[in-house]
């Protein structure tokens, strides 16, 4: 049983950054002119490239401004950012080891951009085998032979998309250098006095078209780390050659990254269960403060992502209605004014923000990414602002293409009631509710609470940037980006409740408030109102039974063509893949008419395919009614993501596979098992796929991990909550105003007390488990810990 628990141990590795801005890139050789430096950036683990920005033209110090996040579903030595030049042989990059990423976590910070020497780009593991022997030659006398072998290679770089044809060399340095051609193994004899200045040295080759061989990598070893034991097997990392550029390169320019990679080590359901629990009730503790979910976000008000793992849990659970409304009517009560509810950054609004994002992406989509798209694709100029009109714009042409985006915008959403999903409309009806009680003088409050939402904090934003909310997949170019932010500045104006006069005292810019008259107010009002209305009106909503077909991932693929063709390479074709909640389909192009349409409810199984079946790696199988679809994705993260969306999309259908073939079927047999029957069952077992609402795609064990952290790093400041509960407690005065009281809400002391031991021996327990669970450091020269550098 306790190897089944251990088995169950994840690894959970996650990458969230920003790459901002480059500045003082040096021209391209031969050139003084910024015109000649387009460039753009990739992210690559290891050498396999998993990101990519657009490119940015003209500028020696271009501003990216691209966000991206990615679950990493694999070791990796190294995450490096390349910039390249559009259409020049120029590289620069920066390269942080795995180990080194927890230093800048969080935190935006300068990296000096290096040169690119393509024999320093290296990757993988090397499992090599060294033996000395004593033997005896034909005239009697002794000598030692060394021996050489390389058992495996593992992690070596895709090229051009498939698995490397790798081979070695083997050469004995020293006094003498000897060199032999690895087959399976090296025999170099060696004198006894040459030991302690003799190394071994591998180099890796990947054996190219006409002789185009590509370096891979190479190990030194020290032949005298056999002095004492005469065997020695162990696994290496591959240096560059010459172990790297040890010179101090030119000031070449630097690059401003945000980086924040996370490791969780995810044990077994039931170590989670009762902190789980404890988080789960905090709904129904009186008050709300005393809960644990609220001291959670009191400890850590200072991270914004804090809040997140916690509002995913009580989303899954059904919990988050109940948990909102009260911290939400905790809040109200230390609200003076009408005017000002819900506008600070409190528990309750990083709450109902991180849940809008949650459950709000494909309402987003289905509302805003049409006109989104016409806005960014059409590129109208809607500068309105006269400092900023360049050479030949009129600005009243420009007023009117703003006017008609703005229009297009505003229509879009209060018609997109029928859309909203039930949860936030309960989350709203709840805040309409909440505010009316306490401002009951007030008719207006209870739409401003709504508004407050819906459209400061959650379309605005997401008109100003959409492509945080993946309506885009890059960052606007600056003119788009100030189309946007005038549609944005409008919208939240014109979603806002209150008087004309209050909403044209937000606009610090005359042309903006001229602008905004340009528009009916009470026509707009009319239809906001009416919006606001059918989103929190009094009954849930139910849903239409039909629901629209949301596209859940597309992309470029390789293909395989379904078994028509006889295998080989150039049965691998390019193709844009599709996945609604509806369909699997693949198209020539992108927009162009499906090629094949597959029901994700015919969908069996989706499994990883072995690199061995086609030699290509990040491939997956869909397993349907008719043969397997087989796809390589461009990158590990890509081929993930591909099986994650469609395992979730499939999961619940009736004839799911239990068994699959890990492999493909020729020759007369799948080449995993060998058996001739093409309709054979299966050889190894499908992956279990975790029961999950598609939509929120929440791992309760893993968020559960999460807060565990984030209380274990923030255990100072429980320790000074519950100190403070105790002095509270026993303290019969006045309230006293100290510094470290302030810092916490603590309603009822003894309550939250309580709660604050319950969470400390539960974290506790869960740290026990962490430490029983948890392999001592794997020895150095390991799979899991590969020896780095010369050994001696």
């Amino acid at each position: 049983m306790a190897e089944e628990d251990d088995a169950r141990i994840r690894i959970l590795q996650s990458l969230r950054g920003k790459i901002c801005e480059a500045k003082n890139l040096v021209p391209v050789s031969g050139s003084n002119r910024q015109r000649d430096l387009c460039t753009f950036c990739t992210v690559s683990l290891d050498q396999e490239e998993v990101f990519r920005t657009k490119v940015f033209d003209k500028s020696l110090s271009p501003f990216y401004g691209e966000d991206f996040y990615f679950e990493i579903p694999r070791p990796f030595q190294c995450l490096s950012f390349y910039v390249h030049a559009k259409n020049v042989l120029w590289l620069r990059k920066v390269s942080i080891r795995k180990e080194d990423l927890c230093k800048y976590s969080g935190k935006e910070h300068w990296f000096s951009l290096q040169p690119v020497d393509p024999n320093s780009e290296v990757q993988g593991k090397v499992h090599l085998e060294m033996r000395l022997n004593e033997l005896i030659t034909e005239n009697g006398s002794m000598c030692q032979q060394l021996l050489v072998r390389i058992i495996e290679c593992q992690g070596l770089p895709l090229i051009s998309g498939q698995n490397c044809d790798s081979y070695a060399t083997v050469s004995l340095v020293g006094p003498v250098t000897r060199s032999s051609s690895y087959s399976k193994k090296s025999h170099f004899q060696v004198e006894e006095e040459d030991i302690e200045k003799l190394e071994i040295k591998v180099d890796l080759w990947n054996s190219g078209n006409l002789g185009q061989d590509v370096f891979l990598g190479e190990i030194r070893v020290s032949v005298k780390i056999l002095r004492n034991e005469h065997f020695h097997r162990a696994w290496y990392l591959l240096q560059p050659k010459g172990n790297g550029n040890k010179s101090k390169s030119d000031d070449l320019g630097s690059l401003r990254l945000k980086l924040t990679y996370i490791e969780d080590t995810v044990l077994p359901s039931t170590c989670y269960t009762s902190l789980c629990n404890l988080l789960l009730k905090s709904p129904d503790v009186k008050p709300i403060s005393a809960s644990a979910a609220h001291i959670l976000g009191d400890i850590c008000r200072e991270r914004y992502e804090a809040i997140l793992p916690m509002v995913r849990l009580l989303l899954h659970n059904n919990r988050f209605v109940p948990f909102v409304s009260a911290v939400a009517a905790l809040e109200l009560e230390n609200t003076q004014e009408a005017n000002t509810i819900f506008r600070g950054n409190t528990l309750a609004t990083r709450c109902i923000d991180d849940m809008m994002k949650i459950v709000g992406k494909n309402y987003l989509t289905v509302t805003l990414k049409s006109v989104i798209d016409e806005i960014c694709d059409s590129n109208k100029t809607c500068e309105i602002d006269p400092i900023k009109l360049k050479e030949g714009d009129n600005v009243e042409v420009n007023k009117e293409n703003l006017q008609g985006y703005v229009q297009k915008v505003f229509s879009s959403i209060t018609q997109s009631s029928s859309s909203c999903p039930p949860l936030m409309c309960d989350v709203f009806r709840s805040l309409r509710q909440l505010a009316s009680k306490r401002f009951p003088g007030d008719p207006h409050v209870q739409y401003s609470a709504v508004s407050s939402f819906v459209f400061l904090r959650f379309f605005a934003v997401a008109v100003l940037s959409p492509h945080s909310f993946q309506l885009r997949s890059h960052h606007p170019d600056p003119e788009i980006s100030r189309t946007l932010t005038l549609i944005s500045k409008t919208i939240q104006t014109l979603g806002s409740w209150g008087s004309l006069s209050k909403k044209l005292s937000s606009f610090k810019e005359t042309y903006m408030c001229d602008f905004f008259k340009s528009f009916q107010e009470e026509k707009c009002i009319e239809k906001v109102k009416k919006f606001l209305d059918e989103i929190s009106s009094n009954v849930s909503k139910e849903s239409s039974g039909v629901a629209d077909a949301v596209v859940l991932k597309e992309g470029e693929v390789q293909k395989r063509a379904q078994g028509k063709k006889r295998i080989g390479k150039k049965n691998f074709k390019k193709r844009w893949l599709r996945v609604t909640n509806r369909e699997l389909s693949y198209h020539k192009h992108r927009g162009k008419e499906a090629l094949c349409i597959i029901d994700v409810k015919n969908i069996r199984a989706v499994e990883k395919l072995d690199e061995s079946a086609f030699n290509r790696k990040n491939m997956f199988q869909v397993v349907h009614a008719e043969k397997p679809l087989y796809v390589q994705a461009g990158n590990c993260v890509e081929a993930s993501e591909w099986m994650e969306v469609l395992s979730q999309v499939s999961r619940c259908n009736e004839g799911r596979l239990a068994t699959f073939h890990p492999s493909n079927y020729g020759g007369g047999a799948w080449q995993c098992c060998k058996n001739p029957s093409d309709s054979a069952p299966g050889c190894k077992p499908c992956t279990a796929t975790m029961l999950a609402n598609l939509q929120l795609d929440i791992d309760c064990d893993r968020e559960t991990e999460r807060v565990f952290s984030l209380l274990s790093s923030n255990d100072s400041k429980l320790q000074n909550m519950e100190d403070a509960c105790a002095s509270l407690a026993v303290y019969q005065g006045p309230q006293r105003e100290q510094e470290e009281y302030s810092k916490f809400t603590i309603q009822e002391p003894k309550e939250t007390f309580r709660t604050l031991k319950q969470l400390r021996n539960i974290m506790e327990e869960l740290q026990k488990q962490h430490n029983i669970r948890s392999d001592p450091t794997a020895q150095y020269g390991s799979l899991d810990n590969p020896i780095v550098g010369k050994t001696s």
